[in-house]
């Protein structure tokens, strides 16, 4: 397609699709398993939170919010996925691509902003305790995920905004989803301004909450070497899911970004399929497996409550 606007345009089309032929349901099928999974495990962690009382802290709310952002996230991606799965044209509306794109990248600001305002929170109770309450009241605990959800929304609305008004060359994006970089390639005119901005935005999501996440693990860390070794146990249990999460997703941004700036083409086609897709799929179904064996009060609430179900069941048929 030539000479087309954006406002001309009404349909992409995803390059990286293969025909697989009858195989096609078995990824149906495993992906919507793997869907169904994120929804069911993500959603049981956000109602154990919000029902239990107890749970009403700020480092559990901040959790809620990391599952909600999961759930958003998956529901960007694997309801597209399973439609294009069984598609034998992978085409995709332009305004359905943008929303897809702007859902992607918010869920992954959301994701490092949260994990850096959970990484401050582990901070302020290890090695801040006397402190702790006074500072993470609360309104404080409110203030910290609004600003989280705004801040990562109205950052890439600039950024789309911009993007939107590109004149486009062609409409073939090499890739299984919608991807922002991809796009702005195809532009025929000059994409200067949507370059520095995109830059500006990267250091945004990733520097912005890199630095309190540094920060506070080497604080943590200093007091973790000088301190007892139930203070090194507090740590090590509260923050060691957070480090690993924080670990996974910076891999697996990493992979999708150098993927989609570099010529990958000698790098084989399932190896290909998966480093693009897991930031986007193993997040989603780490974090609720980790978070949810690893936090001892979770854990626990989860059992009562399921033992308890268990129980009344069991007597409402004796």
């Amino acid at each position: 397609m030539v000479n087309s606007t954006i406002s001309a345009l009404s349909y992409f089309i995803l390059g990286a699709y293969l025909h697989v032929g009858n195989l096609r349901y078995f990824y149906f099928m495993l992906t919507a398993s793997l869907y169904i999974f994120v929804v069911i495990a993500n959603t049981s962690l956000i109602v154990v939170i919000c029902v239990n009382r107890s749970l009403h802290e700020p480092m559990y709310l901040f959790l809620c919010s990391l599952f909600v952002n999961e759930l958003y996230g998956s529901t960007g991606l694997f309801p597209f996925l399973l439609v294009q799965i069984l598609s034998d044209v992978h085409t995709v509306s332009a305004s359905l691509c943008f929303l897809q794109i702007f859902c992607i990248y918010t869920y992954g600001s959301v994701e490092f902003l949260n994990l850096a305002v959970m990484s401050y929170d582990r901070y302020l109770a290890i090695c801040r305790p006397l402190q702790y309450n006074t500072q993470m009241t609360s309104n404080h605990v409110a203030v910290f995920i609004i600003f989280v959800w705004l801040y990562s929304f109205v950052k890439f609305l600039v950024t789309l905004s911009l993007n939107i008004r590109l004149p486009l060359c062609g409409n073939v994006i090499n890739s299984l989803y919608c991807h922002n970089f991809l796009v702005v390639k195809l532009a025929c005119s000059d994409t200067e301004v949507n370059n520095i901005y995109g830059l500006f935005g990267v250091v945004l999501t990733v520097l912005v909450p890199l630095l309190p996440i540094l920060f506070s693990y080497m604080k943590i860390l200093r007091v973790c070497f000088s301190g007892s070794k139930q203070t090194r146990q507090k740590a090590v249990s509260t923050c060691t899911p957070q480090l690993v999460s924080l670990l996974n997703f910076s891999f697996g941004c990493c992979f999708e970004i150098l993927q989609s700036r570099f010529d990958t083409s000698g790098v084989p086609t399932a190896l290909r399929v998966i480093l693009s897709l897991y930031f986007l799929i193993i997040q989603p179904l780490l974090n609720p497996v980790m978070y949810g064996m690893q936090m001892s009060k979770i854990r626990n609430t989860c059992k009562h409550i399921f033992c308890y179900k268990k129980l009344n069941g069991h007597s409402d048929t004796v």
